[in-house]
């Protein structure tokens, strides 16, 4: 008998410290990148996003997610490069993937991040792209934090000056893009 009362209290200790540490909350950043330079971008809205234990940061690939990882998150980021104004073809072939019948990405968060070659070559207009897909399927989008990005983080990768490395104000974008969708989520979400 009290090798019984020992088991169960052992499985219930198990069941709640599980319990305790699952995550409340997932932010999915997936994207596509050729050169790393969108990844890098990924991996500063991650960081932004870690804001609280209670979130699950997710970092894919287009090519790694799949439709359980968007149907389970709270909130979808999604990143491309900039190709003559307009998303990758294979970023675009990913939003024709996402489940659409019955509208199981409603009310979920969206955001878009892109990395544009030169100055003016379009990151705007592929951010506006991404984000009315994500209106399409319902979601609920997230610009960045003020006004120099209100449609997400975007970064000049190839025009002087900053053709050398990804400048750390872009990634700081990012950042900030992920904090204010952690935020966003974690007032917008309730379960």
């Amino acid at each position: 008998m009290a090798n019984r009362k020992i088991y169960l209290i052992l499985f219930l200790f198990f069941i709640i410290t599980n319990l305790s540490a699952q995550k409340a909350h997932t932010i999915l950043i997936t994207y596509h990148s050729k050169s790393g330079k969108t990844a890098s971008m990924a991996k500063a809205i991650a960081k932004g996003a870690a804001i609280n234990d209670n979130i699950a940061i997710i970092v894919k690939t287009i090519e790694q997610t799949t439709k359980d990882d968007l149907l389970h998150a709270d909130a979808i980021i999604l990143g491309s490069p900039v190709y003559n104004a307009n998303p990758s073809s294979d970023v675009l072939k990913f939003i024709e993937s996402w489940p659409f019948a019955g509208t199981p990405l409603k009310n979920k968060i969206g955001a878009a991040f892109v990395t544009g070659g030169g100055i003016s070559s379009g990151e705007e207009l592929v951010q506006v792209s991404i984000l009315h897909a994500m209106l399409v399927f319902g979601m609920v989008v997230v610009g960045g934090d003020d006004w120099t990005a209100p449609f997400g983080a975007a970064a000049i990768t190839n025009e002087a000056p900053f053709d050398t490395q990804m400048n750390d104000a872009f990634l700081l974008k990012g950042q900030n893009l992920g904090k204010r969708v952690a935020n966003t989520v974690l007032r917008w979400q309730k379960k």
